[in-house]
């Protein structure tokens, strides 16, 4: 079968971004592949001029516009690394850019689009509203549409991504990549089994947006929730990239949200890398099903870092309490001078750090000379929380931990 993209067009693509887009490093990461019990490499996109593979497609097709497409200038549609992707190639090219964006996408990244100096228009709550919108200003302006993934020039340059992991990383068994509309997986899988034809293509998406993987199962398309996995939360996958992924991906694994979450607080702990919800898909399979992986030799691609600071720390907030290093007690008390100084050395002589204190005397259905105290405590891990519970069991007082079904370690 002809594919709508070959290795040769991917060579071509990489001598056309050549000094206009980084060559990022494929790392070993060493601990974390200890703790998955395979062999890790992380092909690090996140660190891209745009915190986003997304650059590399949006480079190849905008450096190959006719002189009169760059004069009547481009639009794209997109929520966040697509936009930023064309607006910085646009505004380094001298290229007129317009983005349309949801009313509802964060301010942060409407801003740094924004800041490379593209018209932004905001339009309805998702991506699929802005669709309307952009087809108007390609009517009524005769903007050139850049598409996000179903176009042969950004699956070419989404492509280099693999030749990169090629010339870098060492004998692999397969590769794991992030699927949303399809471009990365599709470009990568052309490039890597061209190269090198045993390895095995496996790509993930979040079990709320299987679009890519309904689409190549021939089943009806499920795709719609919210996720933290965003940037590969696409309800309709590509027509270029489905025919690709169909004929050489060996096979699509869903994950649930909460591998994704649990990615990227893994990423943060053991790595010190920082990945947007969807860069860290690849990690969220690998964590889902280690089984899977166990033994092998394994590269996956962090293919964005763009996460808004006060989710990343929900995220990493979150993490604390589900592995039980930050509790919230419940303690049933005497309302008398000196218990609060009693649980206050009861949990410091433990070991554990006090956050939080709250106390409740009123609107509570307990004794009047009662209170009940919650405490938010750091502690070292579940074992260290039982010992906790011991010791006040100990002194008689009644303890509990709230959102308990939060604070225990999940498979």
């Amino acid at each position: 079968m002809t594919l709508p993209v070959t290795i040769e067009m991917i060579e071509d693509a990489a001598v056309q971004i050549s000094g206009s887009v980084l060559h990022t490093p494929t790392i070993e990461a060493r601990r974390l592949g200890e703790h998955l019990g395979c062999s890790l490499q992380l092909k690090l996109e996140n660190l891209q001029h745009t915190s986003s593979f997304k650059v590399r497609g949006s480079c190849v097709k905008l450096q190959g516009l006719t002189p009169s497409e760059r004069e009547r200038g481009v639009v794209a549609m997109s929520a966040g690394n697509h936009a930023q992707g064309v607006a910085y190639h646009a505004a380094r090219l001298a290229i007129p850019a317009t983005i349309v964006m949801p009313a509802t996408t964060p301010f942060s990244k409407i801003e740094r689009t924004r800041a490379h100096g593209a018209r932004i228009v905001l339009e309805g709550r998702t991506v699929a509203d802005c669709a309307a919108r952009t087809q108007a200003l390609i009517d009524e302006e005769g903007l050139v549409p850049v598409h996000p993934y179903d176009d042969p020039d950004i699956i070419r340059g989404q492509g280099t991504v693999g030749l990169e992991i090629d010339a870098d990383a060492g004998p692999l068994d397969c590769v794991v990549v992030p699927i949303g509309g399809g471009g990365l997986m599709a470009g990568m899988a052309v490039a890597l089994k061209a190269r090198r034809p045993d390895i095995q293509m496996i790509g993930v998406q979040v079990d709320s947006f299987p679009s890519m993987y309904d689409a190549v199962k021939g089943l009806p398309n499920r795709a719609g929730g919210s996720t933290l996995a965003e940037g590969i939360a696409v309800k309709q996958p590509g027509v270029l990239t489905r025919e690709i992924i169909a004929e050489i991906v060996d096979e699509i694994v869903l994950v649930p949200e909460r591998a994704i979450e649990r990615a990227v607080q893994f990423l943060v702990e053991h790595q010190r890398v920082v990945a947007e919800g969807a860069g860290a898909a690849g990690i969220a399979a690998l964590l889902h099903a280690p089984e899977r992986f166990a033994g092998r030799s394994v590269a996956t691609v962090l293919c964005g870092g763009n996460i808004d600071s006060r989710l990343l720390s929900s995220v990493l907030m979150r993490g604390l309490v589900r592995d039980g290093r930050l509790i919230r007690l419940r303690l049933e008390i005497s309302d008398e001078p000196g218990m609060l100084a009693t649980v206050a050395e009861t949990i410091g002589r433990t070991g554990g750090n006090i956050v939080e204190v709250l106390h409740h005397r009123m609107f509570q259905d307990i004794p009047v000379k009662s209170a009940d105290l919650d405490v938010v405590v750091e502690t070292r891990n579940t074992d260290h929380v039982d010992e906790i519970l011991a010791r006040f069991a100990e002194l008689g007082i009644e303890a509990r931990l709230l959102g308990i079904e939060a604070a225990r370690p999940k498979a």
